[in-house]
């Protein structure tokens, strides 16, 4: 009785759906913590210590895929359901799961319940909301099912793995890619099959789908055949999706194709494959085909642009999303022009947008760049390597030149907290501090100001 008052307290104390989302996600990272330092989750059988549990956890529940040890030779296989399973949590969203548990509880959605799917869905209509949750599992089980049985099939076949073991890779890395978390169950990540489109096609496959985000997904399927009805978001994802796969890939041949450590030794199917691949991977999964500690500086430069651009809104990539770049060309294209308002297509945008598409901007570039500042005080790594890393956590990439374990403590604390921000969103995480919603009452006279 006396945990029931508790519980209840706690809910009343917080009001903002936003909360939630932030206590959802803090709560299951502390449980997966907790779970990863028990001596059953390590091969050896000795506890891991906090940090790296804190930090495995919360790189698997925020679907980040940066790791401070080697993931098949550390975690048992109780270690690797457990970081599975945050995986799948962190995909799908805390408050989606507690409120699939309501209807099947309750068989009814409360206010405060709507609300919370809401916050984590995007949907726009709250009496969607329950539809919305139906489609978003069905739709990720079934994807997760598609890839993983052929990935079971490539790995029994192709690579001679018993039935048992190749069904668990193939779960485990469908499960790892729709979520764009990356985690991997081998030493090198998935550089062993640079060069076999039956894995890296599928896991590539996979990561598009889960990074287009749902309400994209469901408008394709809806009315993909009439463009001209898509809305503003479905509109600017699918066409900046295509131009940045498109246009990586092609940087990557371009800069990569005579180098002795990366695309250098494959043949021009390989080379194209391998590009493909490591152009997808920043959209925000942590696989990776290629050393990236071999990269040219060039191309460690074009992955740090798309991985702080990440994916599509409301899915399971991070970084600022597509569609709040695809706003900034908007905006500054309507500003060029001397227009007051800003158009996209046959709609106008709202200029609380506006507002939070710039904020959003604002607040991302601060904190990678402070980030970056802390941890090249911290360590001795160059700054194309310690950008890459912190631009990886707060995009919850996941991609690494293998910096990561090097780093003290107090920067993997740091790295911790991007991962952890980067998931839960600047602008909803800093609703969720806040604790109340302020109105201004009263105007102020306007000043011109010169900008510039």
């Amino acid at each position: 009785m006396r945990r029931d008052n508790l519980a209840r307290a706690l809910l009343d104390r917080v009001q903002h759906p936003t909360q939630m989302v932030a206590l959802g996600f803090g709560l299951a990272v502390l449980a997966g913590s907790l779970l990863l330092s028990l001596p059953v989750a390590t091969t050896t059988g000795e506890p891991a210590g906090w940090l790296t549990a804190l930090f495995t956890a919360t790189s698997a529940v925020c679907v980040t895929g940066l790791i401070v040890v080697d993931t098949p030779g550390h975690w048992s296989a109780f270690g690797e359901v457990v970081i599975a399973l945050l995986i799948q949590i962190g995909g799908l969203g805390i408050m989606t799961m507690a409120t699939l548990l309501t209807l099947l509880i309750s068989g009814r959605l409360g206010l405060r319940a709507r609300l919370l799917a809401q916050t984590e869905t995007k949907s726009m209509s709250m009496q969607d909301v329950r539809r919305v949750l139906g489609r978003v599992v069905v739709f990720s089980l079934v994807c997760e099912a598609a890839v993983a049985a052929v990935l079971t099939a490539r790995f029994l076949t192709g690579y001679g793995e018993p039935p048992g073991r190749a069904l668990y890779l193939g779960v485990f890395h469908a499960i790892s890619a729709f979520n764009n978390a990356g985690f991997a169950l081998w030493p090198d990540n998935l550089m062993g099959f640079v060069t076999d489109p039956w894995i890296c096609l599928p896991i590539a496959v996979a990561v598009i789908l889960g990074g287009l985000g749902f309400p994209v997904v469901f408008e394709l399927l809806r009315s993909w055949r009439r463009p001209g009805r898509w809305t503003i978001v479905t509109r600017i994802t699918v066409m900046l999706t295509v131009v940045l796969l498109l246009g990586g890939t092609l940087v990557f041949l371009f800069t990569e194709w005579h180098n002795p450590g990366t695309l250098g030794p494959l043949d021009g199917r390989g080379k194209a494959l391998a590009a493909f691949f490591t152009a997808v991977m920043p959209r925000t999964a942590g696989f990776n085909s290629l050393d990236l500690a071999q990269l040219h500086p060039s191309s460690l430069l074009a992955t740090d642009v798309l991985m702080f651009i990440g994916g599509g809104t409301a899915g399971t990539a991070g970084g600022i999303k597509v569609t709040t770049l695809g706003l900034v060309g908007y905006i500054v294209w309507a500003e060029l022009r001397a227009e007051s308002r800003v158009n996209v297509g046959h709609r106008r945008l709202a200029e609380s947008a506006q507002r939070q598409t710039m904020t959003l901007i604002t607040i991302s570039a601060a904190l990678v760049v402070g980030s970056t500042y802390v941890l090249m005080v911290l360590t001795p790594h160059e700054l194309n390597k310690v950008l890459f890393e912190v631009v990886s956590a707060f995009a919850t990439v996941g991609l690494s030149t293998g910096i990561t374990a090097d780093i003290p403590a107090a920067g993997q604390v740091l790295l911790v907290l991007l991962m952890f921000v980067g998931r839960i969103g600047p602008l909803t995480l800093g609703s969720a501090l806040a604790l109340r919603e302020r109105t201004r009452r009263y105007e102020l006279p306007v000043e011109r100001v010169v900008i510039g």
